[in-house]
């Protein structure tokens, strides 16, 4: 039964993004998004309900008018968050997916970073992203961009060819300053159907150098990734399961707590962990080894991303064409 219902939930997830927000056209490079649209209900953040908890998070302010909005990642050099977006169906090479910046000073206003199709750049369907120098590096189905965070301009591409890869997921920088990449291992028909495609995986990328480094059933559609620095080990957030696992390169993941499952993005912030969850739209924090809704009421929330300046928590809503952004406690 729980596979059936996480199988479920990535069928609807795909479906609604095949219809993408707004007119399915990003505005020109270095153009902005329309952010002008009236915003939702906002989500309710949870009350606390242990001694020394993470507190409650206000939302303080939307950027909106985007295209099946993925993934967020914040650069604070640039002190700007760039958000994915995938502006379709996530795994057709349609060419015309795209990558906006907001300043996170004052997020609203979404300029066109990067764009497929435009000034002879290729970008299909952007999910995870990771920053690892000056590159902005975006998982894009079954190959690895990388473009310069200043410029725009593009680095270069990995591809994942010979690997059979069908869903390149999450990125992040680890520990040895290595990029790690997912695999959720699945492909979708027009109609959202699903098909496993033998992936869950775990790639390491060092240079030009690939290398698999955990295969398998217990990865459970593998999504969300993040880098613990305290415990030096990954934390993994899947989809297809309800708990969440740690793994350390050469071992086999563990399970490190248990959820409501349908797993998406993840991050750590002074410690705590927090992750979505598709299963019952919310934002999960970790606290003494317990799962606890803390922001609730937010459907599809994708891959998050973190101010680490200003302690902030950014909430793609992959089918509502939106990010949220929510002041932690």
């Amino acid at each position: 039964m729980r596979r059936v219902r996480a199988i479920t939930l990535v069928a609807t997830w795909v479906a609604a993004a095949c219809t993408p927000a707004g007119d399915g056209t990003p505005a020109a490079s270095g153009g902005s998004v329309d952010t002008t649209k009236p915003a939702a209900a906002p989500a309710q953040a949870a009350s606390p309900n242990t001694a020394g908890s993470a507190g409650t998070a206000t939302l303080i302010g939307t950027t909106q008018g985007l295209q099946t909005p993925e993934s967020v990642r914040y650069d604070s050099t640039l002190d700007v968050y760039f958000i994915a977006n995938i502006n379709g169906h996530p795994t057709r090479k349609d060419n015309n997916g795209w990558i906006g910046r907001v300043s996170a000073a004052q997020p609203g206003r979404a300029i066109v970073f990067v764009a497929g199709g435009q000034d002879g750049v290729f970008l299909h369907a952007p999910k995870g992203m990771a920053i690892q120098g000056d590159t902005l590096w975006v998982a894009d189905i079954d190959i690895l961009r990388g473009y310069d965070k200043n410029t725009g301009k593009f680095v270069a591409a990995v591809g994942f060819w010979s690997k059979n890869v069908s869903f390149l997921n999450d990125v992040v920088l680890g520990g040895d300053g290595a990029l790690y990449i997912t695999d959720t291992g699945v492909t979708f028909d027009d109609a959202g159907n699903i098909a496993p495609t033998g992936g869950d995986r775990v790639y390491r990328l060092a240079g030009r150098s690939m290398t698999e480094e955990v295969k398998g059933d217990l990865l459970k559609r593998p999504n969300g990734i993040a880098y613990d620095a305290a415990n030096t080990r990954f934390i993994l957030a899947p989809f297809d399961g309800k708990e969440l696992q740690t793994w350390q390169p050469g071992a086999l993941p563990e399970r490190l707590a248990s959820g409501p499952g349908g797993y998406d993005g993840i991050e750590i912030v002074n410690g705590r962990v927090y992750v979505t969850s598709w299963a019952d739209s919310a934002v999960h924090v970790l606290e003494n080894g317990v799962l606890r809704a803390f922001i609730r009421n937010v459907p599809s929330p994708a891959d998050i991303g973190v101010d680490t300046k200003r302690g902030v928590l950014a909430v793609p809503r992959f089918n509502g064409g939106r990010v949220d952004y929510y002041k932690l406690p």
